[in-house]
């Protein structure tokens, strides 16, 4: 009988500890800040008609709790896990809060989703891809090893879409925008700007937007091209380099060689009135400006 009964408690200390299934709700301020943290796994954040915050999803077999609290109007979503913590922390958090929430998400390796959220989001992430819509608030949306995408509704804001290792895509966002990698690629499109800055090391950059008058536009790489394609009209003073490089510009005026003794072109002309400011420089790399 003992040795039965030794038999069945290693069968039990042993048996792996499972995943927890998690389905909470509390209520929530139309217009109030949800704080979510994850450490791995995976977060995704999606704006409902109702003044409630919901959780679903999967914690990770060893996270100790997940912390669901509400301060006023500001509601904090954290998976705890040990401080010496390893495998079996991945939890994966499906998120419903008010449309009209501001919201804060931090994660360490763990992917970042967010729709139909009007207010204002901070999305930071070391290791995933962030991918977000923007509707009327201002959105920083920041990765260290990840791709990341903002799909706007051409609604002014501040639109800041950063990475180190990664793509940035840009889509139908307007306003003042800065975006940036190292080493990847930047992509704007089907947008309209009263200033963007695009730049990136190892990377090619591509606009297919508008700029408004009086509006602002950089554009540096050190190896990638810069392919600029307005969408509407635009008048404007341009300022354009390369070192090693060819420039197309089909507003008219040819480059010259900066040097003699060095393969460098510059082009400096203005077009129209000469309201707007361009300026596109790479170091490595052809440079294309169109309308």
């Amino acid at each position: 009988m003992k040795k039965l009964t030794v038999i069945v408690l290693s069968l039990l200390l042993a048996a792996p500890i499972m995943a927890e299934e998690v389905e909470r709700t509390l209520d929530a301020a139309s217009d109030g800040r949800v704080h979510i943290s994850n450490i791995a796994g995976s977060v995704t954040v999606n704006g409902w008609s109702r003044d409630q915050v919901e959780v679903t999803g999967e914690l990770g077999r060893n996270v100790e709790e997940l912390i669901f609290e509400r301060d006023g109007s500001k509601i904090t979503i954290k998976v705890k896990v040990p401080k010496k913590s390893g495998r079996g922390i991945e939890s994966d958090l499906y998120i419903q809060v008010p449309q009209a929430s501001s919201i804060d998400v931090s994660t360490v390796s763990a992917d970042i989703e967010v729709t139909k959220v009007a207010g204002e989001q901070s999305l930071e992430t070391v290791s995933g891809d962030i991918d977000t819509e923007g509707a009327e608030s201002d959105i920083s949306a920041v990765a260290v090893s990840g791709d990341v995408e903002v799909n706007g509704q051409n609604k002014v804001t501040n639109t800041r879409a950063n990475t180190v290792s990664g793509d940035v895509v840009l889509t139908g966002v307007a306003g003042v925008a800065d975006a940036e990698s190292v080493s990847g690629d930047v992509t704007v499109a089907d947008g309209s700007f009263e200033r963007i800055d695009m730049n990136t090391v190892n990377g090619d950059i591509l606009f297919r937007s508008g700029l408004r008058a009086d509006g602002k536009l950089t554009a540096e790489t050190v190896n990638g091209s810069v392919d600029i394609e307005f969408t509407d009209s635009v008048s404007g003073r341009f300022d354009i380099d390369t070192f090693n490089g060819d420039i197309d510009n089909c507003f008219g005026p040819k480059p010259e060689r900066t040097s003699k003794y060095t393969p460098g072109l510059e082009l400096s002309f203005q077009d129209g009135d000469g309201d707007a400011r361009v300026k596109i420089s790479t170091l490595n790399g052809d440079v294309s400006i169109c309308r």
